[in-house]
Parts: structure tokens; sequence; C-alpha cells
């Protein structure tokens, strides 16, 4: 196993706050758009309802998140039991990283993936794919353990879980109003008018951009979880080919189960061997070569 030095610390700590610094900008871009169409829908009144539905959302997902992915993915529950060498490796894991030991799922699919949920530490659940298991070796395995480990360190699933529940407030709000405006009336006022004009452009530009800025979001936070990943796992190399193993594989065994509402969550994205190559902007995942280059600078 390679030892990670200094030299990997100081590359890797100012991406690191560099990260968190654009996760922190883009959240509040989101918050801000929301905002912003309750202004332009309803005045003063339409943003305190947007801005309450944007905090009932958040309470609702910070709460229940966790349940609703690993029931989404019908995740199943083991102990040392029924995976021991899963087990051995996340707890060794998470006693360096200073962490409670997570609760462990195994996923019934021949797909080879990961994720981690929760909305803190102490609330964890790491979930594994039948698949992963197979395709990986333990020095692999670990360093995706790793990775999935400072994800939940980092609080990076509830950032990109709000994230993406923000987002789809903000597209299913647009959606709404604009059936409202279809099936409103024609009013000839001005004030009417400019008013239906600004509702009528967020609507259609609202829903691109808080797309984009989640998915920004969950670049972001794979690129993160990847650098401390490393570090906690001493071995960069290791997630470097492990990462290439998982991209191989995509479409060979496609995942079967969840879908676009929790594609962010896992460590390479799921719905590759469903569709074409996506662009870039478009991807809940940073590109995978981009991710091995940086981790193979990591040495």
């Amino acid at each position: 196993m390679l030892s990670v030095g200094i030299d990997t610390d100081m590359t890797a700590k100012p991406r690191f706050f560099s990260n968190y610094l654009r996760t922190t900008v883009l959240m509040a871009a989101l918050v801000a758009l929301l905002a912003i169409g309750g202004r332009a829908i309803g005045g003063l009144d339409g943003m305190l309802l947007f801005g309450g539905l944007g905090l009932l959302m958040n309470f609702v997902m910070y709460w229940f998140s966790d349940k609703l992915a690993l029931l989404a993915h019908r995740a199943q529950p083991v102990g040392p039991a029924e995976a021991p060498t899963l087990y051995a490796i996340v707890e060794r894991l998470t006693r360096r990283a200073g962490l409670p030991m997570p609760r462990l799922y195994i996923i019934p699919s021949t797909a080879a993936n990961a994720f981690a949920t929760g909305r803190n530490p102490r609330h964890a659940a790491v979930a594994v794919t039948e698949g992963i298991l197979n395709v990986l070796d333990e020095r692999q395995l670990e360093a995706v353990l790793a990775h999935e480990l400072s994800h939940v360190k980092n609080r990076d699933i509830l950032v990109a879980t709000i994230a993406a529940a923000v987002a789809g407030l903000i597209s299913t709000i647009g959606y709404v109003m604009q059936w409202g405006l279809m099936l409103g009336g024609r009013g000839s006022d001005n004030d009417n008018r400019s008013g239906g004009l600004a509702a009528l452009a967020w609507i259609i530009v609202a829903p691109i951009i808080a797309l984009l800025i989640q998915l920004a979001i969950s670049r972001s936070r794979e690129y993160g979880a990847d650098a401390s990943g490393a570090s906690l796992n001493g071995d960069p190399d290791a997630l470097a080919d492990a990462l290439m193993a998982l991209e191989q594989t995509q479409t060979v065994r496609p995942y079967e189960f969840g879908g676009p509402a929790t594609a962010h969550l896992f460590i390479v994205n799921p719905l590759r061997g469903r569709a074409a190559a996506l662009v870039n902007a478009f991807s809940t995942h940073p590109p995978i070569e981009e991710r091995v280059r940086r981790l193979r600078q990591m040495r």
C-alpha cells in the first residue's frame, strides 16, 4: 500500500476547500433562484411561500432521505456474519477516520457500484452491490469504501440530497405554473403582462439552471470525496484502478434499480449502462478520465 505524504496533503487540501466553497456558492444560487421565482410570480407573499416550500422539502429530505434511498435500491442489511470482509474493511477505515460504524447493506444487483447515505455520521449507511464484491479485489474495494466514508465524514450526502430536492421542487413549481398560465385569464393590464412575462421566463429558464447547479454540486462533491478518500486509504492508485474497473462494467452489467433522482449518490453514474454517454454538463459525475488523472497526481 502506498503512503500519501505531505506533498499529497498539500495538493488535496486546497482542492478540498475549493470544492466546499464552490458547493456553498452553488447552494446559495439554488435558494436565490427559488426566491426570485416566488418574487416574480407572487411578490413578497410568493417569495415567502416558495421559501417555505423549500424549507419543508429540506426538512423531509433531512430526516428520511436515507430510508428512501435504501428502499428504492432494495438494499438488505448485513453484519459481520453475512459479509465478514466488507465489515472488517469498513470497521478498519472508520477507526482510522474517527467515524462511528455505519450500517452496512448489500444491493441484490450484478452491476458494480456503491453509495453512502444518511444525514450525518451517526446515522450513516453504506450500500454496495453484489456485483462490486465480485468485480473488485480487496485493495480496490477498500479504496471505494474509503471514498464513500469520506462522503459521510464531509456530510456530502445531505448537501447533494437537499440540492437535488430543491432543484426538483423548482422544476415541479415550473410545471405547475406553466399550466396555471395556460389556464389563467389573459388580462390586458400592463402590470399583468409584465408579471406574466417574468413568470414565463422563470418557468423556462429556472428548471434548466437548477438542474445545472445540482449537477455541478454533485460533481464537486465527487472530486472532494476522491481526494479525501484516497488520503484516508493511503492508496490513490487503488481508487483510480477501481474507478476504471467500475466504468468498464457499466455497459456490460447495467444497474436495474432506482433512477435519476438517486444517481448522484453512487460512486459512478449508475445510468450510464441504460443510455448513450451524457454530455459532461448534464452528468451527475465528473468524467472518469479526469477523476483518474487527479488521483494519479496524488502519488
